[in-house]
């Protein structure tokens, strides 16, 4: 059975953002939530605890161990749980510890446009400068930019997304060392969000970060909210390069206790108990890729998407439709929410991110409720 084959009816009683934010009648293939059932080992876990009554302040490093035997077996990276590893709170307020503890206020942060909305809010929301390097126009990093940037800006930090949220870029080894040689060079601490490493497609090699040349003092937060649909347990990770120790000792008070316990034992059982279950995500998500791209090249043609390897969100860019403002117009025409470009970067106001972690038949009549409201205009 495929995983994601829930049908309307049973989403609609969800009580999550995606769900509650629209009208009943608007698809949402918006937020990044999956419309997946709770993977069956995270389900038991939590029971039992329910049973037990288990439900007070997190102890132990169970889920920090549960990382460090994902990444030796999927990654072949040995990183050391004890010493390199801390718990946090989600990946955003885990990233804004790390950049209070390394910058002050009125540095400059670098990003790489378009991308994740909060990484601008969490720099210029906190008093820092944010210092944009666009992606090139495939969607890659710019290594002579960012070299440009650095030597005349000096900024205190990089908060690089890998994979590439919204275009769905995964990373080289290669750009990878070549960005962490840069960060070396002008003592810029390198800030890696990694939330969405498992989720790249069958045949994709993903890097961690920390793994390359030059990242021994790197930051790297991640969590298994995303891949398995757990964002509703709040539960991050702080990892860094073993000569970054000293950074936990420089983190704000309570940086690392604000996960929760039940969350903990969750985001644990995923990482240990999910690895099957994940592949299998990969491969689904490849073919619903693969089914958008078909769909708008028949009947959305104006619509340009380029499959990329990682995420499970789809880019598409919407300036030959002609349209002012496309998001809105697919929400109040065609009645389905999309993810609005300029969110991501105030260039790609043409563009929407589409949400594929859902059903196929969801995605066709998303697809063609596009197409309906492109008629007759």
């Amino acid at each position: 059975m495929t995983i994601f084959s829930l049908g309307l009816d049973e989403l609609r009683q969800r009580r999550s953002l995606k769900w509650q934010t629209f009208d009943p009648d608007v698809l949402p293939l918006w937020v990044a939530e999956m419309d997946v059932a709770m993977l069956a080992p995270v389900r038991e876990e939590l029971e039992a605890a329910f049973d037990r009554g288990d439900t007070g302040y997190p102890a132990g490093t169970s889920y920090p161990e549960a990382f460090a035997d994902l990444a030796a077996a999927s990654w072949d990276w040995q990183v050391d749980a004890a010493t390199q590893i801390r718990r946090g709170g989600d990946v955003m307020n885990s990233i804004l510890c790390v950049i209070e503890a390394v910058t002050d206020p009125g540095d400059g942060i670098v990003i790489n446009t378009p991308v994740y909305p909060p990484f601008h809010q969490v720099a210029s929301g906190y008093r820092r400068r944010l210092v944009d390097v666009p992606l090139t126009a495939d969607g890659r990093l710019d290594p002579a930019a960012l070299e440009e940037t650095f030597s005349s800006q000096r900024p205190k930090a990089y908060l690089l997304c890998s994979p590439h949220n919204p275009t769905g870029t995964v990373h080289t080894a290669e750009e990878l060392a070549a960005v962490a040689a840069l960060c070396e060079r002008y003592g810029v601490t390198l800030i890696v969000d990694e939330i969405h490493a498992c989720l790249v497609d069958p045949g994709t090699t993903f890097v961690p970060a920390l793994t390359v040349p030059g990242a021994e003092r790197a930051v790297m937060i991640t969590s298994a909210g995303k891949a398995w649909n757990l964002a509703g347990f709040k539960a991050g990770l702080y990892v860094v390069g073993p000569e970054a120790t000293d950074l936990f000792d420089r983190l704000p008070p309570l940086a690392s206790q604000s996960t929760g316990h039940l969350a903990a034992m969750a985001h644990a059982a995923a990482l240990r108990l999910g690895r099957e279950w994940i592949d299998q995500v990969g491969a689904e998500i490849a073919d619903h890729k693969e089914l958008l791209a078909g769909l708008l090249a028949s009947l959305v043609p104006g619509a340009e998407y380029v499959v990329r390897p990682g995420t499970y969100l789809a880019w598409v860019d919407c300036t030959a439709l002609g349209l002012d403002e496309p998001a809105r117009h697919f929400l109040d025409s065609g009645r389905v929410a999309f993810s609005p470009g300029h969110n991501f970067g105030s260039e790609h106001r043409q563009w929407v991110r589409v949400n594929l972690a859902t059903s196929p038949a969801i995605i066709t009549q998303a697809v063609e409720r596009m197409a309906s409201s492109l008629r007759g205009r």
